[in-house]
């Protein structure tokens, strides 16, 4: 019997050593000199330049966290190695350990939370529609008998069927694999709208053929904050995460790279999206926090 404790035991105190190894990031960085950064190919927000280069504000405002990692950690080289993900994967890559800190354009809201944890928030981000310039479409009520491209796994779609004004329009729902083939569906007249987040719109317009052949059009269907995603259940790392994003905030650092990002022409094109900071994320920044999506919602 007492040797049947004893191996319970043993048993239990391995499983508990595993689970504390999951949820220690900052240790398994420490030990293997390398951390797993997610990463889009074509969000506003983060995207591929190809031959695996990954740009853009959340990449690069991740790879600044993960550098002041490395100096708290004491690390004299730290590998970064990039996993890109999509709206589909980008969850389980995360809880399954594959990727430890997912900057790309994910949304913080209630459901994700029970899942998985969020840094503080660093863009808020409006939903809306783009069409082509000389489609006609200006609002919800335009869309009735139109065909409407989004991307799978993403929660636009839904946003857009619960909007008060969308009330008895009827459209008909099409699914890119990512954004940049949602846009395509679009740019093809596969589509006569593409709902998404507006930074990612803004991006794919400027990077089209003709940038000025489209526009961003109607309501603002949902405000959301936009987030760096990793494990729960890891207050150490959250905290270090949080610590530099806030640091970023405070010295001006993370308002240059919004420049840089949005106000600025940027790669592969060399052309400027032109998205001037919104007042919502300028109240996120001012007072860092991780709430989520529900209570932005929230008169």
């Amino acid at each position: 019997m007492k040797k049947h404790l004893l191996a319970v035991a043993v048993t239990a105190l391995a499983a508990g050593s595993v689970f504390a190894q999951a949820n220690d990031t900052l240790a398994k960085i420490k030990a293997s000199g390398s951390v797993t950064l997610g990463v889009r190919e074509s969000s506003g927000l983060s995207y591929t330049l190809g031959n695996g280069k990954y740009v853009g504000f959340h990449t690069e405002m991740g790879e600044i966290v993960l550098h002041d990692i490395q100096k708290q950690l004491g690390l004299a080289k730290l590998d970064i190695k990039y996993q890109p993900v999509t709206s589909q994967n980008r969850i389980p890559l995360v809880t399954n350990g594959t990727v430890d800190l997912e900057c790309g354009s994910t949304t913080n809201n209630a459901a994700r939370q029970k899942d998985v944890a969020f840094a503080v928030t660093t863009y808020v981000e409006e939903v809306r529609t783009v069409v082509k310039a000389n489609s006609g479409i200006n609002s919800i009520k335009d869309l009735n008998g139109k065909t409407v491209a989004t991307t799978t796994g993403t929660t636009s779609v839904q946003t857009l069927r619960k909007h008060e004004r969308a009330g008895g329009i009827d459209f008909k729902e099409v699914f890119g694999k990512d954004h940049a083939d949602s846009f395509l569906m679009l740019e093809t007249g596969r589509a006569d709208a593409f709902v998404m987040d507006g930074s990612i719109l803004a991006a794919n317009i400027s990077k089209s053929k003709n940038p000025a052949d489209y526009k961003i059009v109607g309501e603002v269907l949902s405000v959301e904050p936009i987030a760096c995603m990793l494990r729960k259940d890891d207050p150490a790392f959250k905290k270090a995460v949080d610590d530099s994003i806030k640091r970023q905030i405070a010295d001006g650092s993370l308002a240059k790279l919004y420049d840089k990002w949005f106000m600025q022409p940027v790669p592969p094109t060399n052309t400027k999206i032109g998205l001037p900071m919104s007042e919502a994320t300028k109240a996120a920044w001012a007072n860092p926090n991780d709430k989520p999506m529900e209570d932005y919602a929230k008169k």
